[in-house]
């Protein structure tokens, strides 16, 4: 039997419970904490999208890297047993460095040795606006926990260099953008069992929003969840300053978005989410979609059919390829699935980029969608 010892972590005043901070509170088994970085350009030429999660509960810790270029994305992937020192964020050629926090962090993808020509990466993010809270989420099915979450999102300025199929990008300042997310709670992982309150309480549709906007002066945040009536269980919209500017937080009221869909998908192309300030003045956040990158194709999130997070696959894994999105029917699931989009924004006669992270499955009353099957006229 192996012997509990402390870890490092134990040396500082951080615990929260009675607990080593090896260990988390629950024994839920779908414990997890991670995080995902949007690297993008403003012409919509390039999508990289990253992240890395710990699972305590089922002793795993993975990474992913992304890159949209034209119809093709390049995907890294590794995943390995969860050691004791929780401050290495690194999992095979994929690692995360917190060299200030909420100020400045470096991510890295290493060169394949054996295909020098691959993606790989050496990016430094830096805070252009404070980290915010999104509001606490909590999802049930029937009596049955499903998915709780704490998260916060920030968006800064990326430097470094790029290198995919022999070319190098070096980002230079003001043509890339920079958005990243961290959470950690509770939702579900592969090899979960529903039981009756899956079997019971199957969703008739899901909606879903997610928009980091940055303009050079403010940073927009919208989040909205809707079930299939239209009925919303999460939703926040704020305006944020730099640090700089010394000005509080503004909330910018109950977000609706009239989006247009491509004909006969859920793909969106062009959007507007309707805001308004304190004083009740309307505001319009338009929306041009660039480039897109389904979460279900590379990324792991689900349904992805060849990997997704959280799963075990021996230690020292590592997998590299590239995916076709030229042709939608070879990847069926990734409808099924949340999308993000690099989109161009206006604000007020402002413009700013960012990501519309998009998922829109069965019901939607309010999209005039009517089931798992039902798309844009």
């Amino acid at each position: 039997m192996p012997v509990d010892r402390p870890v490092a972590l134990d040396e500082y005043p951080i615990h929260q419970v009675p607990l080593s901070m090896k260990y988390v509170a629950t024994g839920d088994r779908n414990a997890y904490d991670r995080c995902i970085f949007h690297v993008f350009d403003h012409a919509g030429r390039a999508l990289l999208i990253l992240g890395l999660g710990v699972y305590p509960n089922t002793g795993v810790i993975d990474a992913y890297a992304t890159l949209r270029l034209g119809d093709e994305l390049l995907a890294v992937r590794a995943s390995d047993a969860l050691g004791d020192d929780r401050t290495d964020l690194s999992v095979g050629p994929l690692r995360i460095k917190v060299d200030e926090p909420l100020k400045r962090l470096t991510v890295q993808c290493d060169p394949d040795p054996a295909d020098p020509d691959g993606l790989s990466f050496d990016i430094t993010w830096t805070a252009a606006f404070p980290a915010v809270w999104e509001p606490h989420h909590v999802q049930r099915r029937g009596d049955r926990l499903m998915l709780e979450g704490r998260r916060f999102v920030q968006a800064g300025t990326v430097a470094g260099r790029l290198r995919a199929k022999g070319d190098e990008v070096r980002l230079a300042p003001g043509e890339w953008t920079g958005t990243r997310d961290r959470s950690w709670g509770v939702r579900p992982l592969p090899g979960e069992e529903g039981g009756r309150a899956a079997a019971e309480h199957t969703p008739e549709g899901f909606h879903w929003l997610w928009v980091p906007a940055v303009f050079e002066d403010r940073f927009v945040m919208v989040v909205v969840q809707e079930d299939a009536d239209g009925h919303r269980t999460l939703n926040d919209a704020l305006l944020v300053h730099p640090e700089s500017a010394g000005r509080p937080d503004v909330q910018l009221g109950w977000p609706h978005a009239d989006i247009s869909y491509r004909s006969g998908s859920r793909h969106p192309e062009r959007a507007v989410i309707h805001l308004s300030d304190p004083a009740r003045k309307p505001l319009e956040l338009g929306v041009e979609v660039l480039t897109s990158s389904p979460l279900a194709v590379g990324a792991g999130y689900p349904p992805a059919t060849d990997w997704q997070h959280g799963s075990w696959q021996g230690r020292g894994w590592t997998d590299r390829r590239v995916y076709d999105l030229s042709d939608p029917a070879a990847h069926p699931m990734a409808g099924y699935g949340v999308t993000d989009h690099a989109a161009r924004f206006t604000l007020d006669g402002r413009i700013g980029h960012g990501i519309f992270e998009h998922g829109s499955f069965g019901r939607h009353d309010p999209s005039g969608f009517t089931g798992y099957d039902s798309v844009a006229p």
